[in-house]
This record gives C-alpha cells, sequence and structure tokens, in this order.
C-alpha cells in the first residue's frame, strides 16, 4: 500500500505501526521519524515561520484567514505522482493542516481515487482510536490494536503511580501572545498526569484567552506548550509568561513531541507532565523533554 500523510501526527501513527517503507508522501513539517522529509518526497509545503515572534506568527495567521487565503500548499502533481492508495488528512483545524475536503478537490481534478481518511479527534481517547483506524485502512488492524494496548497499559501505570496524590492545578498554554488556552485532547493529559486541568476547554477548540483569565483560574503551574514548536521554541516562549502569572512555576514542554500533535506520543507528554507533577513518583522525562524557566 503506497501511504501519503498531510499530517505531522498520522506521519507519527503510519511509523509507528510498522509502515514506514510504506509511506510516500508527507508535509514540510513531518519531522518524526527526522528522515521523513529527506526520505519522502514533500506534498505540502507552508510558511517558514522560524524567526518570527508569537504574536506576528499570530498576525500572518489571522491575516491569511480572513483573505480567505490558504496557509498551505498542496503539490497536487507531486501529489497525483505518487499513485497513493491512502492518503491520511484532517478537517480538525484550519491552522494545524490542510483539510480532507481541499485534498479531495485535487484529487478530483486530477483524477486520482485514492482513499482519503480524514482523522479529527479531540480527546486523548479519540486519539487513540484513529491509530486504530489507520490500523483499519492500512490493513494492519493487529498491529494498531497491540499498540493501543501498550499505551493504554502505560497510562494505566501513570495512574497507578499517582493515585490518591493531591491534584495540582494546571493551566497549559498553547499560544502566548495573544495567550491561548488548552484545548481539544490537551486537558486529557493533564488529568492523566495526576493534575487538575484549568483555564482549559476539553474536548472543544483552543481559543484566545486573557492572562487575567488564566490567573483567575488558580493555577498552581503553568505549562507552556505552543503549537508548531519544540522545546527550545517553546522555552523562548514560555520566557514571555512569568511576568503575567506572578508566583506561579511555568514549565516549557516539546510540545510538537508531546502535547499538540494527536499521536501514540501523547502517551509520552503524559509522562512528563507527571513527573512534573509528582517528582517522587514518576521517573525524571528525558533530557530535551521539558524544562522548567520560572
Amino acid at each position: 500500500m503506497r501511504v501519503v500523510s498531510l499530517l505531522p501526527s498520522a506521519t507519527e501513527i503510519v511509523t509507528a505501526l510498522g509502515l514506514y517503507d510504506d509511506l510516500v508522501g508527507v508535509t514540510f513539517e513531518c519531522d518524526e521519524p527526522a528522515s521523513a522529509r529527506n526520505d519522502k518526497t514533500v506534498v505540502v509545503g507552508g510558511k517558514d515561520t522560524h524567526g518570527m515572534r508569537p504574536a506576528e506568527i499570530d498576525a500572518y495567521v489571522r491575516d491569511q484567514m480572513a483573505a480567505g487565503a490558504d496557509l498551505y500548499t498542496l503539490h497536487a502533481d507531486a501529489l497525483a505522482a505518487l499513485d497513493p492508495d491512502l492518503i491520511l488528512t484532517q478537517d480538525l483545524c484550519r491552522v494545524c493542516a490542510i483539510s480532507s475536503g481541499h485534498v479531495a478537490d485535487a484529487l478530483d481534478y486530477l483524477g486520482c481515487h485514492a482513499d482519503v481518511v480524514s482523522l479529527d479527534p479531540y480527546t486523548l481517547d479519540e486519539v487513540l482510536e484513529t491509530i486504530r483506524t489507520v490500523g483499519a485502512r492500512a490493513s494492519v488492524a493487529g498491529r494498531a490494536e497491540r499498540l493501543v494496548d501498550s499505551l493504554r497499559t502505560r497510562l494505566r501505570r501513570v495512574a497507578e503511580a499517582t493515585a490518591g496524590l493531591p491534584r495540582p492545578r494546571v493551566a497549559v498554554i498553547e499560544w502566548v501572545d495573544p495567550p491561548f488556552s488548552a484545548g481539544h485532547w490537551v486537558p486529557d493529559l493533564v488529568a492523566a498526569a495526576g493534575g487538575r486541568p484549568v483555564a482549559a476547554r476539553g474536548g472543544q477548540r483552543s481559543i484566545e484567552t486573557s492572562w487575567d483569565a488564566v490567573v483567575d483560574a488558580r493555577p498552581e503551574l503553568l505549562l507552556v506548550a505552543p503549537c508548531g514548536f519544540h522545546l527550545d521554541g517553546a522555552v523562548d516562549h514560555a520566557r514571555r509568561v512569568p511576568e503575567h502569572v506572578p508566583g506561579v512555576p511555568v514549565w516549557a514542554i516539546d510540545a510538537d513531541a508531546l502535547v499538540v500533535r494527536p499521536g501514540p506520543r501523547l502517551v509520552d507528554g503524559v509522562e512528563a507532565i507527571a513527573a512534573i507533577l509528582h517528582p517522587d513518583r514518576v521517573p525524571t522525562a528525558p533530557p530535551g523533554q521539558v524544562l522548567r524557566v520560572a
């Protein structure tokens, strides 16, 4: 089967299912595994925002969306040349990736007949179900079931390790200028790690908030996980936060690896958050995952 992934998270799922050799197309943002953008054909491009400040990126996204312009470019001819059997895309967020409707229109125009599967989870349980979905559509349902079982086993271990402990109030910020509260599956990660998510919208889209609203939620710890950034970028964002929430410990986390991409590594994120919240019960997170900045 020839698989094209139009989502970094889908690339991670495909790889975790042992289908990396079947993967023929990816996006410019697919960096796990790191070889993906070199080994595979890049069929989706986008603006390089490195060096832009958070407010500048936010303004760019708002301007593009207000103008009805696309944030991503589908290289339709390159996609058609791959002759894929299965294309994995999404309709969850216009800011995160190209939509399934855009892909379907392009395939109709090109006369391609690939199976287009939209992965749109809003909760951690739904993320795990998308793994089963990909496994079924790629004819490796057994592998998917075993992977999901292993991930749920790890989640149970965290739950057992943190059972009966106080649950600190944790606010996760997905963007800092302007601030955006945690949405979708992110509050589930906090809860699974033995915390109590506050200033959050579990199972709903992340929305712009205010620092006053974050303070009013009385967080005991603030975790900065900016969409589109690994730990170095998250640290840069997090350093802007202490002035807005004085006296609250602020941690940065590798957002793309552990928080915002709905794939298997979200369980790594649960374990990393649990290590922050309950260091006496959960092993320290591996280097490069989290860092306290205040």
